[in-house]
């Protein structure tokens, strides 16, 4: 008894209203990682997952990945020009709005809100939206580009191979200008203005001030919303699979579609998971670097 009251007279009690989430961070989230993680040293398959008979095969699935499939060094560079695509242009677009919305005029904040929108809207509405607008024969895309004579006929924006991947993207980039937006324009209100003011004191002229200023300041917060941006795209899933299913001819296939495809369309429970762990482990070494940037930033 006495134990127990020393246990909750320093603070420690705070201990079991952690229990509930960490029991079930680890049921949901931590035992999944790990059996992926043995499924994929196995060969499971369609036809030996009813007789439970399970053989180890150490890192076979992985070196067929990376030997035989090359689907999987597609899916690799598909998912990387697809990140780093809408990196760049959800970046430079929020950043622009960010900006531009920081700056005090009528019905700024109502705006600004209504630009939020395309970011909460269910991602396999969007996927569902783009997947109409970038029809063939009733897309307004294509009317769209037809009426102001950019286009002569249809283009096939999500059956050709050269333009499917500039559709997804484009789509993405739809997304995740919001979210890129919210976060800069938060970090935009913690300068003090009173920097700005000493700076036009001193001759620095609105450019001069921004790049001085502005951009030394939200450094911070554009490494944050670069680093998440980042993981929230390399690991995108639905919104690929919606408009295109990873196609036509994998040009549009990316680490988990293909994941998707090879353990519930193929059937190749063990090699779906492999490419999951590839997947998983590339964003797990990102993060740890990224942690590691910002723990020696903090130290400096």
């Amino acid at each position: 008894m006495k134990n127990i009251k020393k246990f909750f007279k320093y603070d420690n009690a705070g201990i079991f209203f952690v229990l509930p989430a960490l029991a079930y961070m680890l049921a949901f989230v931590g035992y999944p990682i790990i059996y992926n993680f043995i499924l994929s040293f196995q060969d499971v398959t369609a036809r030996n997952l009813k007789n439970g008979i399970r053989d180890f095969i150490g890192f076979k699935n992985y070196i067929d990945l990376f030997t035989q499939d090359n689907v999987l060094t597609a899916s690799l560079w598909n998912t990387l020009v697809f990140t780093v695509s809408c990196l760049v242009f959800q970046f430079i677009v929020g950043f622009a709005l960010a900006v531009f919305f920081n700056k005090k005029f009528a019905f700024s904040k109502p705006v600004r809100g209504l630009l939020m929108m395309p970011w909460m809207i269910p991602i396999t509405i969007t996927g569902l939206i783009f997947k109409f607008m970038f029809g063939t024969d009733v897309g307004i895309i294509n009317y769209f580009l037809k009426t102001i004579g950019l286009i002569g006929e249809n283009v096939e924006w999500l059956t050709s191979t050269t333009t499917a991947m500039p559709a997804v993207i484009f789509a993405n980039i739809w997304i995740g200008i919001p979210f890129n937006m919210i976060l800069i324009a938060t970090g935009l209100t913690i300068i003090p203005t009173e920097l700005y003011e000493s700076a036009s004191i001193d001759g620095a002229n609105k450019l001069q001030s921004f790049w001085r200023i502005t951009v030394p300041l939200l450094k911070p917060t554009i490494e944050s919303v670069l680093i998440l941006g980042f993981i929230y795209t390399f690991k995108v899933y639905d919104l690929i699979y919606v408009m295109t299913s990873g196609g036509p001819v994998n040009s549009t296939q990316v680490l988990s579609t293909y994941s998707y495809k090879l353990s519930f369309e193929m059937f190749k429970y063990s090699k779906g998971a492999a490419v999951a762990n590839i997947l998983f482990v590339i964003l797990f070494l990102i993060s740890l670097a990224y942690l590691k940037y910002v723990y020696t930033e903090e130290e400096a």
